[in-house]
């Protein structure tokens, strides 16, 4: 090639193009450091007790989960805005940074307060890689397209609990508790490296003005969109459930089941599941469609709730965990295909406004689902009572919502093609 040829002519394409394995591994591992910062750090649990002076067992410890999914949720927000307005690459950027400055402020801190304020910030960033990639997901994509990359990238995602649980009791055996929180940060730097290689999704004649009348414009069109409030709300009373579960997870394991010292085993064959199920939907979504996944998995998350909360009476609160494990189990895989289905649903009409409708579809559920399950936390007593009888209040409303927002919703037919192909888009341009 001339020396003098154009500059954008000689510049090389970024190597991680929508479709490719590489783009798909780097933005499931950019979502999946939020599963890592919660998941590695619980077996920690004891020690953290023991350096903030807590009682052994003290739930209070389930703020630190609380507090981080909280700034999740609420970073979203804003993460949703810069990323209509610079590009994609940027917030996912910006947002593992903030991830690794918090995850190290978190290792120093001297009180439960401070340490879920440092939580909190945590969340916060976490948010950007959460955003950035949804958004990124749904310029290549859409329709049953999107739901089978999104199936694909919430299964590395779901894969991480499988050892990030025993990867923090490694740890601890060789380390103090910070170093569970250590690793994240390390791994957070080399996911900032990979993804430098990821490509602009977002033309720059398309972003959106940070000006409020345009930011009001934006989420009167996330609202206005059929189905979307149905939708956001099946999705929050799911994830409060889910999060019920996974911040209390180490206390009933130990408590009710009295399997305390095989928690992280336990915790990764139930990710295992709950993958194999994301797993699953990818592979059926383009020939089943959402509509009908849709309608089967809530029909599954309100039997399996019945049949945990059934047990869990007849057994007075303690029921053989080799019975419910598998019945709670299907529970969580058919409620996390659900979340998938419905937030792919509700992002279908909002191609123009991919950030902030992937902003406010993981804030509100996140925020109010976060606020939820530390309700249903709260009224641990010792027996699976209180969270089975929330899985099935849950799936019952949940049922009657996905019912109503699948009437009115406008979904396009099934194997409906790619909204448009990316082009090959350069390293460094764009966003």
């Amino acid at each position: 090639m001339s020396a003098f040829a154009p500059v954008a002519e000689r510049r090389r394409p970024a190597a991680f193009q929508p479709g490719t394995r590489g783009f798909t591994f780097v933005t499931s591992m950019s979502i999946g450091m939020t599963a890592l910062a919660i998941d590695t750090i619980l077996p920690a649990f004891d020690e953290i007790r023991a350096h903030l002076g807590l009682e052994p067992g003290a739930t209070e410890l389930t703020l630190l989960v609380s507090a981080f999914l909280i700034g999740f949720g609420v970073g979203q927000l804003p993460a949703g805005l810069l990323a209509d307005r610079f590009g994609r690459r940027p917030v996912l950027w910006g947002g593992l940074g903030l991830y690794i400055v918090a995850a190290l402020a978190t290792s120093v801190a001297p009180s439960l307060w401070t340490m879920a304020a440092a939580r909190f910030v945590w969340g916060l960033g976490a948010a950007g890689p959460r955003v950035a990639v949804t958004a990124m997901v749904r310029d290549a994509f859409s329709g049953e397209q999107m739901a089978r990359q999104m199936s694909t990238i919430m299964a590395v995602f779901l894969l991480i609990p499988m050892f990030a649980p025993g990867m923090g009791a490694a740890l601890l055996t060789v380390g103090s508790w910070q170093w569970t929180i250590w690793i994240c940060a390390i791994l957070g730097i080399f996911v900032v490296a990979l993804g430098i290689r990821l490509p602009a999704t977002l033309p720059v004649d398309q972003r959106r003005s940070l000006d409020l009348g345009e930011v009001w414009t934006s989420w009167r069109m996330v609202f206005s969109a059929p189905a979307t409030v149905p939708y956001m709300f099946a999705i929050t009373l799911a994830t409060g459930v889910f999060l019920s579960y996974l911040a209390s997870s180490e206390n009933f394991f130990e408590v009710v089941f009295d399997l305390g010292d095989w928690f992280p085993i336990i915790f990764g064959v139930m990710a295992f599941g709950l993958a194999g199920a994301a797993i699953l939907n990818g592979r059926v979504v383009e020939a089943a469609g959402l509509p009908r996944l849709m309608r089967v998995s809530t029909i599954a998350f309100v039997v399996s709730a019945a049949a945990m909360l059934t047990l869990s009476l007849l057994a007075s609160g303690t029921p053989s965990f080799w019975v419910f494990a598998p019945v709670m189990l299907l529970a969580l895989m058919s409620l996390q295909v659900m979340i998938v289905n419905a937030n792919t649903a509700a992002m279908v009409p909002l191609g123009h406004v991919a950030g902030s409708g992937a902003a406010l579809l993981g804030m509100v559920p996140l925020v109010f689902g976060s606020l939820l399950g530390s309700a249903i936390d709260q009224q641990f007593d010792g027996s699976m009572t209180p969270l089975s009888a929330a899985f099935l209040g849950a799936s019952v409303l949940v049922f009657g919502i996905i019912r109503y927002a699948l009437r009115i919703s406008e979904l396009p037919p099934i194997k409906e093609s790619a909204q448009h192909e990316v082009d090959c888009l350069e390293v460094g341009i764009g966003g």
